[in-house]
């Protein structure tokens, strides 16, 4: 058995191998710019490669799972339902979040769209995350407005950040900050009459 066809026809049946479209690389003399109506053509609209994709991947981890895509003010937006689906966010999220950044690099290889965010639910969980991280945020506000004292959380992905800078925007009392570098970034809820 040949394991690279295997792993082509797997890869192409996610949609994001193009191994028969594979030519041998042309010399350096060959090589020019396509024109720029030409990479447009060649380029699928982006809610359907991503929806392709996602139907693919749930095709072969549960067949019952259903998925819909639908495009938001800055990011395509998939949900992945189904009895079973909450299953596939995997501990922490971290499953889910993998599926995300294949997604996001299938959406750019396919769509040419890499200034697209993509963002994917299963069963809920992002919503229930973003709902106790809003209320873990109105808690803490309380606490810090009470102390006068700011509260460093532990580092979070930029996307929880996000769910606790938005719930406390409108805060009266508290202002968030996000500080640090990479997977070190974190987010420090003060007074909003903190001093530096």
């Amino acid at each position: 058995m040949d394991n690279r066809t295997n792993l082509d026809d797997y890869l192409a049946g996610l949609g994001i191998s193009d191994a028969d479209d594979l030519a041998p690389l042309p010399t350096a003399p060959e090589v020019a710019a396509p024109a720029p109506a030409a990479l447009e053509a060649a380029h699928e609209d982006p809610r359907a490669v991503l929806e392709r994709f996602l139907r693919g991947l749930t095709a072969r981890i549960d067949p019952t799972l259903s998925v819909t895509v639908q495009e938001g003010e800055d990011a395509l937006e998939a949900e992945i339902g189904g009895e079973n689906a909450a299953r596939l966010a995997g501990r922490d999220g971290r499953t889910l979040g993998a599926i995300e950044v294949i997604a996001y690099t299938v959406l750019a290889k396919q769509a040419g769209r890499s200034d697209l965010r993509v963002r994917v639910d299963v069963g809920g969980f992002r919503k229930r995350q973003a709902d106790t991280l809003s209320k873990l945020a109105e808690r803490l506000a309380v606490q810090v407005a009470k102390s006068g004292e700011a509260h460093e959380l532990q580092p979070m992905p930029a996307a929880e950040r996000r769910v606790i800078h938005i719930a406390l925007k409108e805060n009266p009392d508290v202002v968030t900050e996000s500080v640090g570098e990479g997977a070190a970034r974190r987010l420090i809820i003060k007074p909003r009459s903190y001093g530096p």
